[in-house]
This record gives structure tokens, sequence and C-alpha cells, in this order.
């Protein structure tokens, strides 16, 4: 891809990016809003209600050194892109959980594709916006 094309698709890439980090933000804390619905749904503990939150973040801080490196080591679009559909794929299964340890592991997935979604995009950004823009 030549720079003119790059100049004019990074306002895309910038939107793009930031709806990548405000969905893996948002999954952070959305999910306190259904507890209560998960309790009787899924028949969930307090301590099973604590794991489905903390799942997710203690994955996702856990890997996300591992997960910036593999992105400089493997390509961040690659990194990125695998992030979107690990993360994609693992919120619909966390849709369709029929228990509360489903819900528990697929959190956890999710906090891996958010790891590896997180440092691509900064890097990406960083990367197609020079000098002054920043």
């Amino acid at each position: 891809m030549d720079a003119a094309t790059i100049h004019r698709r990074r306002w895309l890439t910038l939107g793009v990016l930031s709806l990548s980090l405000v969905i893996i933000g948002l999954d952070n804390t959305i999910l306190n809003v259904a507890l209560p619905t998960l309790v009787n749904e899924l028949d969930a503990s307090a301590s099973q209600l604590q794991w489905m939150v903390d799942s997710y973040v203690l994955v996702f801080a856990g890997i996300l050194l591992t997960m910036g490196a593999l992105g400089d080591r493997f390509g961040r679009k690659l990194a990125l892109n695998a992030g979107l559909v690990l993360f994609g794929a693992a919120s619909v299964f966390a849709a369709f959980s029929t228990s509360a340890n489903m819900l528990i592991g697929t959190r956890a997935v999710m906090g891996v594709g958010g790891a590896l979604i997180m440092p691509s995009t900064l890097s990406i950004i960083t990367n197609i916006f020079k000098g002054a823009e920043r």
C-alpha cells in the first residue's frame, strides 16, 4: 500500500481501532449489570459470580505483555485480527452459555482476545500517525 492510500484511510483505521478499544473496555464493566439475572438464569453462586467478573480481567492483565510481544514478532495487524476473531467468537459462546462455569471459561477466552487487541491498536495508531498528529 502506498503512502497516499494509508493517508486517506488512517481516519477510518483510527475509528475501527477506537471502537475495538471501547468494546474491550466496556466488556470489563458491562457484566456487572447482568449479575442479578445470571444468578437466576444460571443458578450461579457468589464465588462463580466473582469468577465471571474476574476471569476476564485476570487473563487480560496476565498475558497483555506477552501478547504485545507476539504482535511485535508476527505482525500487529495479524494480532489485531486474531484478537477480534477470538474475542467475537468467545462473546457469541458467552451469550449462549448454559452454565456458570461455561461463562467463566468464555470470559477467560475473551480476556485472551482483549490482550491481543489492546497492544496492537496502540502500536498501529503510533505507526499511522506521525509527529504532530499524535
